[in-house]
């Protein structure tokens, strides 16, 4: 499996996948994180041109994306609630994983790609977003506390952040 960065003219495949998706998240309880239009396109092209948006290849096919930053705050985890951090350090930040679905074990595969980068990483989840909950909990990420979008304390912004340490 490669992992690499996206490329804009793969952006219309990228976005079959948040379909996907979606769809996925829908039939497995998680109707409202997403919605019917999460990621818009311009968010993702907007990834895409900070060389954010990465795709995993499979035989020359697109199998999955997901975004992952280093070496900036995520704005929304500068306050955490019924928690903290474990700690402060330079941290890895991933968001948006999704999947086409046809290959089993994927999210481990870009978790794993994640911490090849940088030790210490950070992640989010909606409380009825089960499978990312497990997805996190099996890669070695802990729970750490609530966060909130845009740091608004609205009903549907409520986040589950989790973080990874490694050695």
């Amino acid at each position: 499996m490669e992992i690499r960065k996206a490329k804009i003219e793969e952006l219309d495949e990228i976005m079959e996948i948040f379909e996907h998706a979606r769809q996925f998240m829908a039939k497995n309880g998680n109707a409202s994180q997403w919605g019917t239009t999460y990621p818009e396109q311009e968010i993702v092209e907007a990834d895409i041109k900070k060389e954010e948006c990465y795709v995993c290849v499979e035989n020359g096919e697109i199998e999955a994306t997901f975004v992952f930053f280093m070496g900036k705050v995520e704005p929304n985890y500068v306050d955490i609630y019924d928690g903290e951090w474990k700690n402060e350090a330079p941290y890895g930040t991933i968001h948006r994983v999704a999947s086409r679905g046809r290959v089993p074990g994927i999210s481990k595969i870009c978790m794993d790609f994640c911490k090849s980068q940088i030790s210490n990483l950070r992640g989010d989840t909606y409380k009825d977003n089960i499978v990312m909950q497990k997805v996190f909990a099996k890669n070695g990420f802990e729970k750490c506390g609530t966060i909130y979008l845009a740091g608004k304390k609205e009903d549907g912004n409520a986040r589950i952040a989790y973080q990874f340490v490694g050695k």
